[in-house]
């Protein structure tokens, strides 16, 4: 392919997004004490979750069909899941395994066992330790406490920085070396992704909900956000958030030709309970199923992945109203995606490259595309079925190894009769674009590409 201007995903990126949905687990001193988050002053002894099962956790995500496993091996108290050897605030002055326990060597095995994959939070924000606010003090703590997960547990899929910062007990502010956090796991664990507000891979969508925008480029101008915490938005409250900032971390930026943009995808995390960690009076508000697959269509049905949370219960288990429902998602997916009613269509086109077949469209294939062309702008593809379909979903994806390029599309859904029509008005495609409607019977659907930054590539057209 030629003129393509825009940027494009590294081999990790590609793999991360290709993923659609993780789990994360919010685990630690917070769950015993009824916080969101601690102040540092939590006693590790009341860490004993009594029937921890990692195992089951895994079980849970597999089920969930998440792909990826993150844990909190330390949050905002600075309480440590392993033992670390440069602070005493950890699981070795806990009772729980007699205070000679791992819990992100149990997380890691678990999950590997079930044939998923693994990844890692680790707060730079720590209210527990003396020497926070010290910035080059702190910053070699960090660094110590980074490299000790980036080096004990195995491969990472993705590394997650919070943004989240504040002073150090001794009132002033941590100024953090996020270029050497960042060059650390470029160095120790090259295939992960690392995660922040800007990221230096993936970025945050801009909130906790898990919506990302209508219009969601997997590209960013990298000055916009410069490093976790510099949008300047309260993750706390999405209340706080400056409105701008917000609403470009979820639309990302347009490619512009002139190679102010990078590829950092939007990843998009919320929680399945109110809360990040454990409250027994969320019990009856855990996420509905209907409520989940909606935000399925408005994180990887818009161009991000979704990072669901589950918050571990002081026993040290995904609940099992938690559980329950990630299944109940899951078949509820599988159900929605079991057929594609595209598969044995009639295609034709208004221009193409002779070296791209445009059946690609229909195939499973990831790594096969169909291009206009150079004249990609208004170019159109008409499938046309065996005969009348009812069709609820229509499915894009773009060959995103090539950049994401197509900026507006239209669909037009109609019968053999033609009395019947539903028109879809849609902007950007990217790893997939998910476009639902009212269930419609149909026997013609005609995508057209309206607006293209340069040779748009299709990888898929499903209908379902």
């Amino acid at each position: 392919m030629s003129d393509i201007i825009a940027p494009v995903p590294s081999a990790a990126q590609l793999a991360w997004q290709r993923s659609e949905t993780n789990a994360f687990f919010h685990f630690g001193l917070n769950t015993f004490a009824g916080k969101e988050w601690g102040d540092g002053s939590e006693d590790p002894r009341d860490f004993n979750p009594t029937a921890l099962d990692c195992r089951q956790w895994a079980r849970t995500a597999r089920a969930g069909g998440f792909k990826v496993g993150i844990l909190t091996a330390k949050h905002h108290d600075g309480f440590c899941l392993w033992p670390s050897h440069v602070t005493e605030h950890s699981v070795q002055n806990s009772p729980w395994r007699d205070g000679k326990g791992d819990l992100v060597r149990e997380f890691v095995d678990a999950f590997r066992a079930e044939g998923l994959e693994v990844g890692l939070y680790l707060s730079p924000w720590d209210r527990h330790e003396p020497c926070y606010g010290d910035s080059e003090r702190y910053n070699d703590f960090y660094c110590t406490q980074l490299e000790e997960l980036l080096t004990q547990y195995g491969e990472l899929r993705e590394v997650w920085f919070d943004g989240a910062i504040d002073e150090g007990p001794n009132g002033r502010k941590q100024t953090y070396d996020w270029q050497r956090y960042f060059d650390l796991v470029r160095t120790l664990q090259p295939k992960a992704v690392t995660f922040g507000d800007g990221g230096t891979d993936v970025r945050w969508v801009g909130n906790e909900r898990g919506i990302a925008g209508e219009t969601c480029w997997g590209t960013v101008d990298p000055n916009f956000i410069r490093f976790p915490g510099d949008s300047g938005i309260s993750k706390a409250n999405d209340a706080l958030a400056d409105a701008d900032k917000s609403e470009r971390l979820r639309n990302g930026d347009a490619p512009n030709g002139s190679g102010l943009r990078v590829w950092r995808p939007a990843e998009c995390d919320v929680s399945i309970r109110p809360g990040w960690f454990y409250h027994p009076e969320e019990e009856s508000e855990v996420r509905t199923v209907d409520n989940l697959l909606d935000l399925y269509f408005k994180s990887v049905g818009r161009n991000g992945t979704l990072l669901l949370n589950f918050p571990i219960t002081p026993e040290g288990l995904v609940h099992t109203v938690d559980a329950e429902r990630a299944v109940a998602f899951q078949q509820a997916k599988a159900a929605l995606f079991a057929t594609d009613l595209a598969i044995d269509s009639r295609i034709q086109i208004s221009n193409a490259e002779a070296e791209y077949p445009i059946d690609t469209v229909l195939d499973a294939e990831k790594n096969s595309y169909w291009t206009p062309g150079k004249a990609g702008e208004n170019a159109t593809l008409m499938l046309r079925l065996p005969e009348e379909r009812t069709v609820s979903i229509v499915s894009l994806e773009e060959a995103i190894e090539f950049g994401q390029l197509i900026a507006k599309h239209r669909i037009e859904l109609q019968d053999d009769s033609r009395k019947s029509c539903r028109v879809i008005e849609g902007t950007t495609v990217g790893c997939k674009r998910l476009h639902r409607v009212d269930p419609i019977l149909c026997s013609t659907v005609k995508l057209t590409i309206s607006k293209s930054y340069g040779e748009s590539a299709l990888a898929a057209l499903r209908l379902y």
